[in-house]
């Protein structure tokens, strides 16, 4: 369009190409087959699409095809080539099946890396920024993303892969952007969010993850600012720079003009919606994918005693859901770990008492590994008091603490252990609210030590967890977790779980 540069942004797509539950079968407005519909009927001459990171996990589809079909062509990849998207900006989860795998992807879908703050073996994903020249004006980009990835990640998925702040990356860009270049517009593509609320500035956050707030407040000259890692909905001006964010799964695009004749950026964020046609040429290119997916999720891999589904999500974390119980012991057994201990992520279905891989997947749907910590009794304790830092009391209730609720609750940072038992005082304060801690009933001293099995993120630290990333390893399992459940269900086809009441929680 005439006096019009339009960026078109997705985030956080997570491998959703249908707007397919695999959890029930059923159809949400969502997936990239729906958002190539709308994006050619958003997109001109004038236009540059963009994709902000986080592609590489969270479906069903891309764990089939890295765990069952990794010979094939990856089904992602050949959507977003299809799209042809013109930039790709890594987020943390692109990071999930290593640099290979992540090169791979980067080759096949046929457009530039802007990544400039992440480098492998000193050479950098992306340039530090590029300039465009569109409708007559210059256009200048840089890509960052969130410098927190070690963190969570797998130490063997990021080896020689180096993470620069994402802050003092961006102030030095735009600080050289302006000397060398002098564009119309300087646009920054974030994989992270904020760190503070929007509206009143309030910490949201005790870790650099999210530096959006700061990089909007603290660097001039910034017009725009696409973000990414958080999932939200949220669009507006801060500090003078225009910013969006949306939400996950392809359910959403963003969308920014710049007008020719202002420079002014205006910002939209358009869903994709029910009447949202899927794109005929992508649907059947990616069908025999979702066939194959779907045939290989109704696989029956066990039955169990009782029926392990999740109906009441605050409950089902109160008084621990006998689906954590199951995991928990499967994975001692399989790993000989004394201690096993796992959160119920958001979301989590739990498993009917018939168990197909459809219902293992909507319970445990991160690619996380096994990792089997060695710890001392102080160290668990320490862990547990961090876990408990998850609740709070309001109203005379137990509740989700506020630092847990920045938009939804942090599921995965409450971990529930077996193996053990211990009572929470939540009305105690923070860091002295496990009153009560032993293993077959008898105390649990400082220096005894334990085996505890934890996910690959957790055993990174993820969660600022540090007192078990600094715990020694003692093994490591390089298979998913959700590959460990089914085959323990398939050695142990008739499984029988008895609700666990170890953990207490009191106000």
């Amino acid at each position: 369009m005439k006096n019009r540069i339009r960026i078109l942004v997705t985030s956080d797509v997570h491998g959703a190409l249908f707007g397919t539950d695999y959890a029930n079968g059923g159809f949400r407005p969502a997936g990239l087959v729906r958002m190539k519909t709308l994006i050619d009927s958003l997109r001109d001459e004038n236009t540059l699409l963009i994709d902000n990171g986080d592609v590489l996990e969270g479906s069903p589809i891309l764990y089939h095809h890295y765990h069952v079909a990794r010979d094939e062509e990856n089904p992602v990849a050949i959507a977003m080539s299809m799209m042809n998207y013109d930039y790709f900006n890594l987020g943390n989860h692109d990071f999930n099946y290593g640099v290979t795998e992540l090169k791979k992807f980067l080759s096949a879908i046929h457009c530039g890396c802007i990544t400039g703050n992440v480098s492998y073996k000193g050479i950098p994903f992306g340039p530090k920024y590029l300039i465009r020249y569109i409708a007559g004006k210059k256009i200048a980009i840089f890509g960052i993303t969130t410098q927190y990835v070690p963190h969570w990640e797998d130490p063997a998925h990021i080896k020689d892969v180096t993470f620069t702040d994402a802050y003092e990356f961006a102030v030095q860009t735009v600080k050289e952007i302006k000397e060398k270049d002098s564009p119309d517009a300087i646009v920054g593509i974030y994989h992270g969010g904020f760190e503070r609320n929007r509206f009143t500035g309030e910490p949201t956050s005790d870790t650099d993850e999210n530096e959006g707030y700061a990089i909007m407040r603290d660097i001039d000259g910034l017009d725009l600012l696409v973000m990414g890692h958080q999932h939200e909905h949220a669009e507006g001006v801060l500090f003078g720079t225009a910013f969006t964010e949306t939400r996950s799964r392809a359910a959403e695009i963003a969308v920014h003009d710049i007008d020719t004749e202002t420079m002014t950026v205006t910002t939209s964020i358009v869903p994709v919606t029910a009447e949202t046609a899927e794109d005929p040429e992508l649907l059947g290119r990616l069908l025999p994918y979702e066939n194959a997916v779907q045939e290989w999720l109704n696989q029956k891999l066990g039955e169990a005693n009782i029926d392990m589904t999740v109906t009441d999500n605050l409950d089902a974390r109160i008084h621990k859901a006998p689906v954590v119980t199951f995991m928990n012991e499967a994975i001692m057994s399989v790993s000989g770990a004394e201690i096993a201990s796992t959160a119920l992520f958001q979301g989590a279905k739990g498993l009917k008492p018939v168990i197909t891989m459809r219902d293992l997947m909507a319970t445990y749907m991160f690619p996380n590994t096994l990792v089997v910590k060695k710890v001392t009794g102080a160290v668990l304790k320490e862990y547990l008091e961090k876990t408990a830092e998850f609740w709070t009391i309001r109203d005379g209730k137990i509740a989700v603490a506020d630092r847990s609720l920045p938009t939804h609750p942090l599921y995965h940072n409450y971990d529930m252990a077996d193996g053990i038992e211990y009572t929470v005082k939540i009305s105690n304060p923070v860091g002295s609210r496990i009153i009560s801690l032993t293993r077959n009933g008898v105390p649990v001293k400082p220096e005894e030590e334990f085996t505890l099995a934890v996910n690959n993120y957790r055993a990174a630290g993820g969660g600022e967890f540090d007192m078990i990333k600094n715990a020694p390893t003692v093994k490591e399992d390089a298979r998913s977790i959700v590959e460990i459940l089914a085959e323990y269900l398939m050695n142990h086809p008739h499984v029988t779980v008895a609700e666990n009441e170890n953990i207490t929680l009191i106000p």
